[in-house]
């Protein structure tokens, strides 16, 4: 951050971590007072956690990561300079499919999500892999919202983001950002950001209590915004997909 930009904040959510990450960032803090802490008094989950710290974000742009900074901003700079064009720029972990035959997109899309290759490249395990492709494919098909990853790394406006009034409480509060920003009328930008396998501890994303909260609160709000109407905005947006061949 001090090579990209002239002036930065880190905002923490210490979501009734366990590990002493409270103690560890307050002596962080102490050594760089970017570093803004915020404690929940209890287990929030992710998605409300997410929410909690777009709100007391205070620049002028923000990003997050969900996973243990798992995947590569090494090109950040770059990245930032889109949102001078777009609205939004979205982090990709693989390159789209690109198919000439119509009716022939949905299978080769599928056959290249479930690819070795593709699967190797997108998570720690072949189970979340497989777990993340499964995700990203029914939100992607309920919720007609053509963006080629909706769990990645995604850069906003702050105040944009913050005018947004989420309902999920789960994992699916940073797609939900991209739908309603998509439905909003915004232009998002895709831009390759790839993951970065952990390299210790053990990740929770892919629990059973976590998969179950997600799926609950996806076709809870599909049920509301799509079957029932009742969705705030209905002016679809713009997506630049990342090119393949680039």
């Amino acid at each position: 951050m001090e090579s990209t930009v002239e002036d930065y904040e880190i905002v923490l959510i210490d979501d009734g971590s366990t590990d002493r990450t409270y103690e560890i960032s307050r002596a962080f803090q102490e050594k760089n007072n970017r570093l803004r802490i915020f404690k929940n008094e209890e287990n929030l989950n992710v998605g409300i956690s997410s929410q909690r710290a777009i709100q007391m974000a205070s620049k002028e742009f923000l990003f997050w990561q969900t996973i243990d900074w798992s995947y590569d901003i090494s090109e950040l700079r770059e990245f930032l300079e889109y949102l001078k064009t777009y609205d939004i720029v979205q982090g990709v972990r693989r390159m789209p499919v690109k198919v000439k035959i119509k009716f022939l997109k949905p299978f080769a899309g599928l056959l290249k999500l479930f690819g070795i290759d593709h699967i190797t490249r997108r998570s720690d395990t072949i189970s979340k892999a497989i777990i993340s492709i499964i995700n990203y494919s029914l939100i992607r098909t309920i919720f007609l919202v053509p963006l080629s990853d909706f769990q990645n790394v995604t850069f906003y406006p702050t105040k944009q983001i913050q005018s947004l009034k989420f309902e999920s409480k789960s994992s699916f509060a940073n797609p939900e950002g991209l739908i309603k920003s998509y439905w909003k009328g915004m232009s998002i930008k895709e831009v390759p950001i790839s993951f970065i396998p952990r390299s210790e501890g053990a990740a929770k994303g892919t629990r059973s209590r976590a998969i179950i909260s997600s799926v609950n609160d996806i076709f809870q709000l599909w049920f509301k915004w799509v079957v029932l109407g009742r969705r705030e905005f209905i002016k679809y947006g713009r997506i630049t997909r990342l090119n393949p061949h680039v």
